[in-house]
């Protein structure tokens, strides 16, 4: 049973981080503002696991992307390994941090995974996607200055859910 309800919450999160950012996409540079295809990937590393966020950190912006055309193709490649990052070590760090404090556990986890996506995607820029095109200070502006609302959210919001859905037994 606890890996059918981890599939079915994996699922609910993948449908979200499709449905979420065309609510934001209203308001001019809210989706990189608010981030909110990030929030149901992290949440889903978080509670299902790192196998279940990183399917949900690849299949989130894929099919948002087709369904939606968000995130835009030229954008895609980058912010899928993002999101895949996101729900991969959200869900190994939840399962390998073991302080006797289960909020900290969950923000070891939270800020890892948010950090270490943020590196991948400023990295793969760099090197890869937008080469040349890419500086330092595009990346921290994008990642940090720009993205701080999202990140105060995700930071205030994400552990919020994350015990009330255990308290739901919505996962084990």
């Amino acid at each position: 049973m606890k890996q059918t309800k981890q599939m079915v919450a994996a699922a609910l999160c993948v449908a979200l981080g499709i449905v979420l950012p065309v609510a934001f996409h209203s308001v001019p540079n809210a989706g990189s503002v608010i981030l909110p295809m990030h929030l149901p990937v992290l949440l889903c590393g978080l509670l299902c696991g790192p196998v279940y966020g990183l399917l949900c950190g690849i299949l989130t912006p894929a099919l948002s992307s087709l369904f939606t055309g968000m995130p835009p193709a030229a954008y895609l490649p980058s912010m899928l390994c993002e999101l895949a990052v996101y729900g991969l070590l959200a869900g190994l760090l939840i399962l390998v941090v073991r302080s006797k404090w289960t909020l900290l556990n969950l923000y070891v986890a939270l800020v890892g995974a948010m950090l270490a996506g943020r590196v991948v995607y400023g990295i793969l820029n760099a090197l890869l996607f937008r080469a040349g095109q890419y500086s330092l200070q595009l990346w921290v502006t994008a990642s940090f200055v720009t993205a701080l609302p999202g990140i105060l959210i995700q930071l205030v919001l994400l552990p919020v859910l994350v015990f009330a859905l255990r308290k739901a037994k919505v996962v084990d």
